[in-house]
């Protein structure tokens, strides 16, 4: 079984290629300049090069405040490529996984986490071109799964556990935003996911199909992500600072984040059989890749 992975380079594509894939399934991961995903033609004859069974798509243009001043490539990456994605699959009968986001909600639901069908109404220039990308994959490819995330993090590329570790070495105390909740998600745990939707949407032409959510258990503000960040390195011999909560407000950008960016995962459990675990247990997996182990004589909480 062949599967092919775009993205390859980002945190999750890094996952997918990391994992232990079944006996038979051969992952291909094709760097950018060697495939142009905005390009139909290029996307077609490496279609055609193999016989891939699933295709995942985890490449987006994800600089959420820079896409405000740069919509036409957000756009591009995140909606022409996701249509040309589906298109391209659709004609070769190939089912296509796709990762979106929770910019495509406003944000302002003021209890509890989206559900996969709630409406949508995204508030910056990164969550239109991400739902615009969602809508070409539902309309262009019925074999697809829209699977949205929040929060990714892993001892790749930047992120925002190695954000805060680095502020925490070289700051006194840090200042991190106290009122946007959301669901902090392991990229390992993510790829994981996608890698059980895949392989069984390219062995079971019945396989469910519509749009998902996968995010780690468990929920918290940024702030509250950051002290369990910094005191999971202190356990690990890191150097441990205070954490000050601040609001939105006092932090400008020039995109507008979800003050609500819970997700739900009911239907993902529903359909796959995928019950994401708590986001503390995945924080730990990957402070002990990007610190080390918990220093002797002291316990995970």
């Amino acid at each position: 079984m062949d599967i092919l992975v775009l993205g390859g380079a980002g945190q999750v594509g890094t996952e997918l290629q990391a994992l232990s894939w079944p006996d038979g399934v051969r992952v291909h991961a094709p760097g950018r300049a060697d495939l142009d995903i905005t390009d139909a033609d290029a996307v077609a004859a490496a279609l055609a090069a193999r016989d891939y069974r699933a295709v995942i798509n985890t490449a987006a243009y994800t600089a959420v405040d820079k896409a405000e001043s740069d919509v036409v490539a957000a756009w591009r990456l995140n909606a022409l490529a996701p249509a040309i994605l589906a298109a391209a699959t659709a004609a070769q009968s190939i089912p296509l996984v796709h990762v979106s986001t929770d910019y495509v909600f406003a944000g302002t639901k003021r209890d509890g986490a989206y559900a996969p069908d709630a409406p949508i109404d995204p508030q910056s220039v990164y969550g239109a071109s991400k739902a615009a990308g969602e809508l070409a994959v539902r309309t262009g490819n019925p074999r697809h799964a829209v699977v949205r995330t929040a929060w990714v993090v892993s001892p790749h590329r930047g992120n925002f556990v190695k954000t805060m570790l680095r502020l925490a070495a070289e700051r006194d105390a840090l200042t991190v935003v106290d009122d946007q909740h959301g669901c902090p998600t392991s990229a390992a745990d993510l790829a994981a996911a996608l890698a059980t939707i895949a392989q069984r949407m390219a062995g079971d032409a019945d396989a469910p199909t519509g749009t998902f959510h996968c995010v780690n258990a468990g929920d918290t503000t940024w702030c509250g992500f950051a002290e369990a960040i910094v005191a999971g390195s202190a356990r690990r011999g890191g150097r441990s600072v205070p954490v000050k909560g601040i609001p939105t407000s006092a932090y400008p950008t020039p995109a507008r984040r979800p003050a609500n960016s819970r997700l739900s995962t009911d239907s993902l459990t529903a359909a796959y059989g995928i019950a994401p675990r708590a986001w503390q247990a995945a924080l730990d997996d990957i402070l002990d890749r990007l610190v080390g182990p918990v220093s002797e004589g002291v316990s995970k909480p």
